[in-house]
């Protein structure tokens, strides 16, 4: 059975490793009948109480597993109802051949009517679908809503794009999708994973090595991606070699989001952690530090004398730090070493983002940035603006454009490197939607890449590793709490990569 957590498989990549399949001499209406099959037992292992099964069938091979799918409930004794759009001469190859095997009589779309107990079984478009649903889809899709009758989707809800996540005009809502070998980006991306519901994989038989080699560089973001990668902890190690994190604070009011990235990065592993303040920050940060070391750091002069005189081996900067010139500067100084840019450090290259993407152009790639929607669209204006772009492709594109990592934050979060790599992170709970997550995020990656990481797995893990720590703290967690419970996260991730 093939099982690969991390791979996903745009529409374009599914259909590739369909053909490869054929090509490959596997039977393609096998493959049809098995996903129908697999569909019609996910139907009645969920709906045991359903009183009527209704497949709505579209023109294509999604509507093909819908036949294959209505037969098999026939076969089974459950009452069966089924809708089409289009007829049997909008059907060809195994669509038609899973529509005349089908001993179920099926009517015109337009006749549905939904009853009371329908489950309805969504077959009309699944993933192949890029432009609106027609007019007699979306009055059907009102109808089930209306009713509120539960929806099992055929590969992902009609209306759905499976590349982007994004609703086509109108979508189904569906309780389930039954999908086959892998997820698509669809899944996973908003709003796509709220209408997906729960999404079940099915093996239908098509070989591991051809879905390994038609997946491209977009994934889930789990630790295989990144595991191989991560800091070992060795009876060599000492604090230098686990690596030196400088954290930059803010002024006398603004003090506190840095020491969370700060407390954050020293829980991470980071050997050293040292906050560079301004003088009148000195002294409130003193009274609330304790293993996190303090440097006084006021202008151009005093950090050029901290880069000169300490052993620093990454930057996190940006978290209350305040927006302008004096943000750019200190970037522009610290650009030679890898530096997690967050929150007002990226705010303040809004007027001029080349002057940014510039320092970091040349060399090996050591800039993480870590927008959230509004710091994105302030930096990448365009991008954020083009409605034919998904979360994904933006990322890519930003990525590109900056020779950075992007950290697109959000339920969905997308971290992408300038080589068009991505991966959707799914692992983490609502409840780090909180004011000051976001800087404990940036002190994780940053002492990441400051015990040698790179910036792309560094990044990756780190988002991994916030959620990972979000689910052990859960209900009524704060930035604060979060920071405790990173030590669980870390022996959670540790024991599962060497289970």
């Amino acid at each position: 059975m093939f099982e690969n957590a991390t791979i996903l498989l745009t529409p374009d990549e599914m259909t590739a490793a369909d053909a490869a399949a054929a090509a490959s001499g596997l039977n393609s209406f096998d493959l049809m009948d098995r996903a129908g099959r697999a569909v019609a037992a996910a139907a009645l292992a969920a709906y045991p109480g359903a009183l009527r099964h209704v497949v709505l069938c579209g023109p294509g091979n999604n509507g093909g597993d819908g036949y294959v799918a209505a037969r098999a409930l026939y076969e089974s004794g459950v009452p069966v109802a089924a809708f089409a759009l289009g007829d049997r001469a909008d059907l060809k190859g195994d669509a038609l051949r899973a529509f005349d095997l089908c001993p179920v009589a099926v009517w015109p779309l337009s006749e549905f009517t939904p009853e009371k107990g329908d489950i309805i079984i969504d077959a009309l478009f699944g993933a192949g679908l890029s432009r609106a649903v027609p007019d007699a889809v979306a009055e059907v899709m009102d109808r089930v809503f209306e009713a509120r009758l539960p929806v099992l989707a055929i590969d992902l809800p009609s209306g759905l794009c499976g590349r982007r996540g994004m609703v086509l005009g109108r979508s189904f809502r569906a309780e389930r999708t039954v999908t086959f070998m892998a997820k698509k980006p669809g899944h996973l991306l908003m709003p796509g994973r709220e209408l997906c519901g729960q999404v079940d994989v099915f093996d239908i038989g098509i070989p591991g090595r051809i879905i390994t080699a038609c997946a491209g560089i977009i994934g889930v973001n789990t630790p295989s991606a990144w595991a191989s990668h991560l800091p070992q902890v060795t009876g060599e190690s000492h604090k230098y070699r686990r690596g030196h994190l400088g954290v930059f604070s803010g002024g006398a009011w603004q003090t506190g989001a840095a020491r969370l990235s700060a407390e954050a990065a020293l829980t991470t592993g980071a050997g050293l952690v040292t906050i560079g303040a301004p003088g009148d920050a000195l002294g409130t940060q003193a009274a609330t530090l304790t293993a996190i070391m303090l440097r006084q750091v006021d202008d151009a002069a005093s950090l050029d004398a901290w880069l000169q005189s300490g052993k620093l081996s990454a930057f996190v900067i940006g978290p209350g730090f305040g927006i302008g010139d004096r943000a750019c500067r200190f970037v522009e100084q610290i650009a030679n070493r890898p530096v997690v840019l967050d929150a007002d450090a990226i705010t303040s290259f809004a007027p001029q983002p080349d002057a940014l993407f510039n320092l970091f152009r040349e060399g090996e790639l050591r800039l993480v940035m870590t927008p959230h929607e509004g710091e994105f669209g302030r930096l990448f204006a365009d991008l954020a603006a083009d409605r034919m772009l998904g979360k994904v492709e933006k990322a890519q594109a930003a990525a590109a454009r900056s020779h950075a990592v992007i950290v697109y934050k959000g339920a969905d979060t997308v971290i992408a490197a300038p080589d068009g790599r991505a991966l959707i992170n799914v692992h983490a709970p609502a409840d780090l939607a909180t004011a000051g997550s976001g800087d404990v995020l940036a002190g994780m990656i940053g002492a990441l890449m400051a015990q040698g990481m790179p910036a792309f797995e560094a990044a990756a893990a780190g988002v991994w590793l916030h959620g990972e720590a979000g689910f052990h703290a859960r209900r009524g967690l704060t930035a604060e709490t979060l920071i405790t419970h990173i030590p669980s996260a870390l022996s959670a991730l540790y024991s599962l990569i060497s289970a």
